[in-house]
């Protein structure tokens, strides 16, 4: 055989190789950084955590999760999917992880990790004007809309009762508010900004709403993690890091016209 040709052989044999090893280390990574590209889940009825503005995911949970997965080398794909199946594919192991003001809880922490915490939130009951409604022990005996599977049905239950027949729960909180309206329930109960947004932007549906800081104690949202997984550690010196660099504040502002109060974050942590 001419030895050119042999040459050629080789050679091509060795590139395909070569191609092989390269497509099978860097499939499902970046390929810059050697990191696995990670699937991040959100649920999109969270204004303005995570909601849609003309078919896109936005919010302030978006911008962060972006900022802390840059900051930490990683890239993703971002899937918008229901709160259930959002929490059900984190414990999977399907989702790397999820966010969508998820409240850190003693329950929640025996089947999940959290990422050092990232917001201070309450809960507020808002209602239609006109409701005889001045403390959170007032919705006994009204029809109480709540998103299924969150605090702010733990919230309401710690009121009337676990499963009482007065709440009705939902795959959403817009779906919640949209009972509120129709009349099919008297209040809702939910985290305090997402009340506020809400009773913002519909000025003209005459709702109303208080807190009961004696009834409803400050909770804290974090990244939700499967348990025991290595990448707790890195998301957590990237949230560290942007909030030292001024990364995160400039978000929160953006979002929320008002400054974080980072210290408070920093204790919970402890």
């Amino acid at each position: 055989m001419n030895k050119w040709i042999l040459k050629m052989i080789v050679l091509t044999f060795v590139v395909l190789l070569a191609a092989c090893g390269t497509s099978e280390n860097q499939e499902g990574s970046n390929a810059e950084s050697g990191k696995k590209t990670l699937t991040v889940y959100t649920e999109s009825g969270f204004k303005p955590f995570s909601y849609l503005d003309k078919g896109e995911v936005t919010g302030f949970d978006i911008d962060l999760i972006d900022a802390v997965l840059s900051e930490a080398g990683y890239e993703y794909n971002l899937e918008n999917v229901g709160w259930e199946s959002m929490l059900a594919s984190v414990q999977s192991g399907e989702a790397d992880l999820a966010i969508a003001g998820i409240t850190m809880n003693e329950d929640r922490k025996q089947t999940y990790d959290f990422s050092q915490p990232y917001f201070e939130s309450t809960h507020k009951i808002v209602f239609r004007e006109g409701e005889q409604i001045t403390s959170a022990k007032d919705i006994k005996g009204k029809k109480i809309g709540v998103q299924t599977g969150t605090t702010g049905a733990e919230a309401a239950e710690q009121i009337v009762g676990n499963n009482d027949k007065s709440i009705s729960k939902f795959e959403s909180n817009s779906l919640a508010f949209m009972s509120l309206q129709s009349g099919d329930v008297d209040v809702v109960v939910t985290d305090n900004v997402v009340a506020n947004e809400y009773v913002k932007n519909n000025p003209d549906a005459n709702l109303d709403m208080i807190t009961d800081s004696e009834t409803f104690e400050s909770e804290f949202y974090g990244i939700l993690l499967p348990k025991d997984t290595a990448l707790k550690e890195d998301l957590d010196q990237a949230l560290q890091t942007i909030m030292e660099n001024g990364t995160f504040e400039e978000i929160y502002q953006e979002w929320f016209d008002t400054k974080p109060d980072t210290e408070a974050l920093q204790q919970a942590a402890q």
